[in-house]
């Protein structure tokens, strides 16, 4: 159970998608104008992680790896199906999205509109997809932790893209130089957030 907590809290703030990784850059800048509509984005990511990321743990370990089908047949213990993560990956991360534009669009019609057509394109949003290869590349031990890891990362990306939305909102009142609102100011702005987050790298989780 420690174990799975210290993941949790490490994948927040240690491993966080945006400010460690660089993933889901471009929905987090272009969406992070107000913090309504990144919330609202920010717990879509959440719940496709922590759907997805689960499913590809239990494709990886009974279905995909070599000897993964032992279970089905002692004939299929040499069977390497890894070359096939890629697509089935993308396939249960393409569904889950699809299911939480569905559910976005029938509850919360204004949502929908505002996120337009950065809530479709979660289904390409690198940070998903990296959570799952990272999920490979760690070899967690059981479902649990791979669960933890999925759902601390969803919340480092929704800390991340609401802090952001409400520093932008607050520069709407503020005197930013001419050449620099917009995107310039958002992006210096992103950098010492980065820079701020490095802080927790020296953490011993």
């Amino acid at each position: 159970m420690e174990n799975i907590a210290n993941i949790f809290v490490k994948s927040i703030f240690v491993d966080n998608m945006i400010f460690a990784y660089f993933l889901g850059m471009c929905s987090y800048l272009a969406v992070s104008r107000n913090v309504k509509t990144s919330l609202g984005l920010g717990l879509a990511v959440i719940f496709v992680l922590g759907i997805t990321l689960p499913v590809n743990y239990l494709l990886e370990n009974y279905v995909l790896k070599e000897g993964a089908l032992k279970w089905l047949s002692p004939g299929l213990a040499s069977l390497d199906l890894s070359y096939l993560a890629f697509i089935l990956f993308i396939a249960v991360i393409a569904a889950m999205t699809q299911l939480v534009e569905m559910v976005v669009e029938k509850f919360t019609p204004s949502l929908h509109a505002s996120l337009g057509i950065f809530l479709p394109l979660i289904a390409v949003n690198c940070a998903i997809m990296g959570g799952s290869l990272f999920m490979q590349q760690r070899a967690f031990v059981n479902i649990g932790e791979a669960t933890s890891y999925a759902l601390g990362s969803g919340v480092g990306w929704l800390l991340a893209i609401v802090g952001l939305a409400a520093i932008r909102e607050k520069m709407e009142y503020s005197n930013v130089p001419k050449p620099l609102r917009g995107l310039g100011i958002t992006f210096i702005t992103v950098a010492l957030m980065g820079i701020a987050f490095l802080a927790f790298s020296g953490l011993k989780i």
